[in-house]
């Protein structure tokens, strides 16, 4: 530019947008922070709520004997929900515990040539009938940690295989890059790999959770507690109304925890992923 050229600078027209590539300061615009609870999220609890009090109102419509008013007790299908909860929550978190290891193990280097034997032993656990698996412990060891056990092993699978899933899907430009940049491997795995696979494992997480909600009232034949006690109650008496109602609660109670886990994946995942 020759001296004394002046160089011309286009102001803003009032009334119009400026330009929506620059932020304050000259520099890029914010991002929009993505909402981890949207108002969509309000629906599920809703209808599941909506659920509940139109069984209320079934079940307070209907003449029911002795055994019946003993089932559907307020207070103990109360305390029957809540340990069905903890042993749900219990197993959820101990399939979580195992199989995220084992599937960072099986998909590293130098211990990959692990992942068959991993995968089969985790197979067998799924496959291996947890009636029949319940019954063989039940000669030994009865109660919550034998039933929580038992069902670990049942659920572990699904874990496991969204682990390796998840970690094998990260980008190896990105691992590339992060090396790249000086990060160790431990760096790179809880930094990287991990947050990036942190949907699918959620994934896994919660189908394992759902497993459990619905497998745990198996756990009635070994004295574990929760809503199954109350479920074969209304099956072996031949209480329909009871057994329907114990059943949509905990259908209902699957849902809800899925939703509430669905939640927590979310806010998990890092929110260039979401």
């Amino acid at each position: 530019m020759s001296a004394g050229t002046t160089e011309r600078v286009d102001a803003p027209v009032p009334g119009e947008p400026a330009d929506p590539h620059v932020g304050a300061g000259g520099g890029p615009p914010p991002v929009a922070a993505t909402r981890i609870i949207t108002p969509r999220d309000a629906v599920l609890p809703i209808v599941l709520a909506a659920v509940l009090v139109a069984l209320y109102f079934y079940v307070d419509g209907r003449e029911l004997d002795n055994i019946e008013v003993n089932l559907l007790d307020t207070q103990a299908l109360v305390d029957a929900t809540i340990q069905h909860v903890q042993i749900a929550f219990t197993i959820a978190v101990l399939v979580v515990l195992i199989a995220v290891p084992l599937g960072i193990l099986v998909t590293r280097q130098r211990t990959k040539k692990l992942a068959p034997i991993v995968l089969a032993v985790a197979n067998f656990g799924q496959a291996a009938p947890s009636l029949g698996l319940l019954a063989l412990v039940g000669i030994y060891y009865t109660g919550f940690w034998a039933v929580v056990i038992i069902l670990t092993a049942y659920a572990i699978l699904s874990v496991l295989r969204n682990t390796i899933a998840g970690l094998q899907q990260v980008d190896r430009g990105v691992l590339d890059a992060a090396k790249g940049m000086g990060m160790s491997p431990a760096a790179v795995l809880l930094k990287v790999e991990l947050p990036l696979a942190v949907p699918i494992i959620g994934a896994g997480a919660r189908t394992a959770l759902i497993l459990a909600v619905a497998t745990v009232p198996l756990g009635q034949f070994l004295n574990a507690g929760g809503l199954g006690t109350n479920l074969i109650g209304g099956i072996k008496t031949n209480r329909p109304i009871a057994t329907l109602s114990i059943a949509v609660i905990i259908a209902v109670l699957a849902l809800f925890l899925d939703w509430a886990a669905g939640i927590l994946q979310r806010w998990a995942t890092p929110r260039g992923v979401r």
